[in-house]
């Protein structure tokens, strides 16, 4: 049997030395709530685990003197909830992070394994890209940011680079007026993995949609930033015709697979839907700001 060794860092450069040195032979350990289920299935067999929660960035929450916040990559959903602020300036990104799992799996898995784990399905993904959310990563060559959208490239594979983890996430502050929310619809009541899940921030002026951002996930190979649908609605009054343009776009985006949680023609029609209920939730919490 081959031996696995487990490494846990103190030091970001220390994971990503080991990391790096492994030349792919390693696994990241952000919470181990997909890596788990993944070893002993026997789909993979790292030789090296590096475990990264007892690095102090990674795990940290933060709120930045504009207003924004900076989130560990290793930051449990339970963390994030008990942060007296995040919930009420992110909402549905607290909603959907908080949707991966149990409560007991709360408590260690984190948005950045859900990301890296290269799900169409990851239910974080989409509320995090609708936020506008970079993600720092670092690696032997040093450090950069891009957007949340731009990580996945396919089930399973992103566009991290050999050595490279991610450390973390960047979301921007708010404007008055904003509001964001997500909604997915599984087959059965909890812990289920979406058939299709909608991600919407919006901010409103008097009324008026003055900027949004829709994503969609479980319904292509990666989840999809669908900028036709925010187009739809920035300079409306989210009137029905504007509700309903929305909505054609996302379907028209949409590139599902026929499996047994949905069908192609089950899966777009529910995009649409799920594009208008959840534009309704994110609007009405930005007329409370």
């Amino acid at each position: 049997m081959t031996e696995i060794r487990y490494l846990a860092p103190r030091t970001l450069d220390e994971a990503i030395g080991a990391y790096a040195a492994a030349s792919g032979a390693a696994r990241i350990l952000a919470g181990g709530t997909d890596l788990m289920v993944q070893m002993r299935s026997g789909a993979i067999r790292p030789g090296l685990i590096v475990d990264i929660k007892k690095i102090a960035e990674m795990t940290s929450i933060e709120e930045t003197a504009d207003g924004g916040f900076r989130i560990g990559a290793a930051v449990s959903g339970a963390a994030l909830a008990e942060h007296p602020r995040f919930g009420e300036v992110w909402p549905g990104v607290l909603e959907a992070v908080n949707l991966i799992g149990s409560t007991q799996v709360q408590g260690r898995a984190s948005a950045g394994g859900n990301l890296c784990n290269g799900s169409p399905a990851g239910d974080s993904v989409p509320a995090m890209v609708a936020a506008g959310a970079l993600v720092t990563v670092q690696g032997p060559n040093g450090r950069r940011s891009m957007p949340v959208e731009a990580v996945p490239v396919g089930p399973g594979r992103t566009s991290l680079a050999p050595g490279e983890i991610l450390v973390g996430f960047t979301l921007p502050p708010r404007q008055q007026g904003s509001g964001d929310a997500y909604l997915r619809m599984i087959p059965r009541t909890e812990m289920d993995i979406a058939v299709v899940g909608c991600g919407v921030s919006l901010t409103l002026d008097n009324g008026l949609c003055i900027s949004a951002r829709v994503s969609l996930g479980a319904v292509a190979p990666t989840v999809l930033l669908v900028a036709d649908a925010a187009k739809a609605l920035i300079g409306s009054r989210l009137e029905p015709a504007a509700l309903e343009a929305a909505a054609a776009a996302c379907r028209a985006a949409c590139k599902p697979i026929d499996d047994k949680r949905g069908t192609i023609v089950y899966r777009t029609k529910v995009a649409g839907v799920l594009l208008q209920r959840t534009v309704a939730i994110a609007a009405e919490r930005a007329g409370r700001g």
